[in-house]
């Protein structure tokens, strides 16, 4: 089969699972130290501002490099790609695992994101290349299954492990099945790739890591530091500036690292808008909840991670579905009915009490979660098919570095939105309760009246940032409506290379 050729009849089964198998395990890490913090802090000696760094670290390398990827795919070979990202990721995992001091332990985590941000984009890359656009749904509706299944078992996997072993377990059981993937890519994955003469231009990468680096710094850092810290208004000046200023000088290059003219094409622009205003509203649920589960009701982690777990599932085994229907019916009516969904049960879990069922709670989170599995991939698939095919890369890196900064900036806004309500509720509630006292109270009455105050305070925070949560989801909901199916634009006028389907090797 000619490896340039500009549709393919057989797509290549065996690569991609290849792909998204490497793609999997590094979601599945990233899922599972979340529920290992506590243990980390204990053994290694460190406070939570220092160990939050696994996760901020981990978020801030993927949103420097992935705006790269898509100079990278247009240089180099799939197989060389695969290799250096699953290589990295396992260097990193062996490392994490090994940690006996913290530093050691954010090398490792660095060192596996920075494979991790090669893997997702170059996966994406080669699902476009290899299906034509009428089964592309179904394609991505695979891949989809693949990307929520890991998040799904993860924090119960994770629990479970850090129960009975050491969290350095967490690391030691995924090295091998790393490894394996690394030797099997080696071995089977055999592409060409014509020698492409662009050169990665240094200043548009500086202006990158500082620009996307300092907006998801920025607003990570927010929740914990407050809007006022300069570690936080400093850097997000910067990081708009810098990022302003990449995007200038995107325009005025011959070959940009990051083509920003995907937004010419109106289907992919609004599909941006939507998952980004989505992104930005659909972590109240994977944030508020859990802490109204352990925090306001007591639940133990392992319980709560249990009780979220029919819902992930759910959103994961949906994902096919909703691809072979996206490949019937288009996306609109799926980001329609879905998004109506999400804003509904958004809408009623902010009204949430103290005497709430548990089983309200897993059923409202589970249809919630299928609304979520009828938007997201259709509505980015059905932007990246507006795209010529010598902007798949840059879409793909688009898409990926915007899921990052939506969700930093949306994790921000509502941590500040349920800090504000929640400081209000507490003190109208102790000017409420000074009032309605009579005598002179005892220290324990005191100290429970308190307590009882501040959990009715955050209960009432949480509630209040669901509510936002329904109106931006309401937001993408409108914008939903106007969206169409989209079909494969015509190339640019300007030569471009073709793109390179990876092939197994023949001997296979």
């Amino acid at each position: 089969m000619d490896d340039t050729i500009n549709r393919v009849d057989r797509p290549q089964y065996g690569i991609l699972a290849i792909l998204m198998i490497g793609a999997f395990i590094s979601f599945l890490n990233n899922t599972l130290l979340n529920i290992a913090l506590p243990s980390i802090m204990i053994d290694l000696e460190v406070d939570t501002a220092t160990v939050q760094w696994v996760t901020t670290g981990y978020m801030l390398v993927n949103g420097i490099l992935i705006p790269t990827t898509a100079f990278l795919i247009q240089k180099y070979s799939v197989r060389r790609l695969f290799l250096v990202a699953m290589g990295l990721f396992t260097i990193g995992t062996i490392v994490a695992g090994s940690a006996h001091i913290f530093p050691v332990l954010l090398a490792g985590r660095m060192l596996q994101a920075s494979g991790s941000a090669i893997m997702m984009p170059l996966l994406m890359n080669v699902m476009l290349i290899s299906f034509p656009v009428e089964k592309r749904g179904a394609a991505m509706g695979i891949f989809g299954l693949i990307l929520m299944f890991a998040p799904a078992i993860g924090p119960t996997l994770s629990g479970w492990i850090v129960e009975h072993y050491d969290w350095r377990m967490l690391f030691h059981f995924i090295t091998p099945i790393a490894f394996v993937i690394l030797l099997v890519g080696f071995f089977l994955l055999k592409d060409k790739k014509d020698k492409v003469n662009i050169r990665l231009d240094m200043l548009s990468l500086m202006l990158s890591s500082v620009g996307f680096g300092g907006l998801l710094y920025g607003f990570s850092s927010a929740g914990s530091r407050g809007w006022g810290s300069p570690h936080v208004y400093v850097t997000i000046i910067i990081g708009v500036i810098s990022l302003v200023t990449f995007i200038l000088r995107q325009s005025k290059l011959d070959i940009p690292m990051l083509n920003f003219n995907v937004y010419k094409y109106p289907m992919f622009s609004l599909a941006s808008a939507i998952t980004m205003v989505l992104n930005m509203a659909m972590f109240s649920g994977f944030l508020l909840l859990p802490i109204y589960i352990q925090t306001i009701r007591g639940i133990s982690p392992m319980s709560a991670g249990l009780m979220l777990l029919p819902g992930a599932v759910l959103n994961a085994l949906m994902s096919p579905v909703t691809g072979r229907l996206f490949d019937k019916y288009g996306g609109r009516i799926l980001a329609v009915i879905g998004l109506t969904v999400i804003t509904v049960t958004t809408y009623m879990f902010g009204n949430l009490t103290f005497e709430t069922g548990v089983v309200y709670i897993v059923i409202l989170h589970s249809v919630r979660m299928l609304g979520m599995s009828m938007v997201m991939m259709p509505v980015s698939t059905n932007g990246l098919n507006q795209l010529p095919r010598s902007l798949y890369p840059h879409g793909t890196a688009m898409n990926n570095t915007l899921n990052q900064v939506s969700a930093a900036i949306g994790t921000a806004l509502l941590i500040t939105i349920m800090s504000i309500r929640e400081t209000a509720a507490a003190q109208r509630l102790t000017e409420e309760a000074m009032i309605n006292v009579t005598g002179q109270p005892t220290e324990a009455a005191l100290a429970e009246m308190q307590q009882q105050i501040m959990l009715k305070a955050m209960l009432e925070g949480i509630n209040f940032t669901f509510i936002i949560s329904a109106i931006l989801m309401g937001v993408s909901l409108i914008l939903a409506l106007f969206l169409k199916r989209a079909t494969p634009a015509d190339e640019p006028n300007e030569k471009k290379s073709k793109p390179v389907v990876p092939k197994l090797a023949k001997n296979n």
